[in-house]
């Protein structure tokens, strides 16, 4: 009688431990999601309801603090638009940072959500935080570079995107 190799318990170990990896790949992206989400939605409404900072002038507003950067920001006339109607453009990206932080949290429309915070943190950088230096010291380009994988990958799992796809792929195959 010859001597096998067992290997059913070899194979059960390294099963669970692809399924273990699977798993965690295929949810990796959901902490940055999160911490995204919630951060956007806290700027925010911080800025919603701070009645400093939706002010064209004073101590905290969106006023002095756009005038305070426009001279060391890569592209002032960003600024200068900004400045033609500071409390609008303070409204307008408050309203826009809580639109990518719900959006991105409840994973709905996740990759335009993700593109909105880009564009949010790409603006930010380009103007209030370019004379960071080092560079790695302002924020708002890592919370650019943050945006991206959720811009190529979207919300596919844990979100409303995922839950009308399954939808639409049911009625596409006519299911109910």
């Amino acid at each position: 009688m010859t001597q096998g190799i067992r290997t059913d318990t070899y194979a059960t170990d390294l099963h669970g431990m692809r399924g273990w990896r699977d798993t965690a790949t295929r949810y990796a992206l959901l902490p940055l999601r999160i911490y995204l989400g919630v951060t956007f939605m806290y700027a925010g409404l911080n800025k919603i309801t701070d009645s400093a900072f939706l002010k064209s002038g004073g101590a905290g507003s969106i006023g002095d603090t756009m005038r305070a950067a426009r001279g060391s920001a890569a592209l002032p006339a960003l600024i200068d638009l900004a400045l033609k109607n500071p409390v609008g453009f303070g409204f307008a990206i408050a309203l826009g940072e809580l639109a990518v932080g719900i959006g991105t949290l409840l994973g709905l429309f996740g990759r335009l959500a993700a593109l909105g915070g880009a564009l949010i943190s790409l603006s930010l950088w380009l103007t209030v935080s370019w004379a960071s230096t080092p560079y790695y010291y302002g924020n708002d380009l890592a919370y650019l570079m943050a945006w991206l994988p959720l811009v190529l990958a979207g919300a596919p799992y844990l979100s409303l995107d995922a839950v009308l796809r399954s939808r639409r792929r049911a009625r596409a195959g006519g299911y109910r």
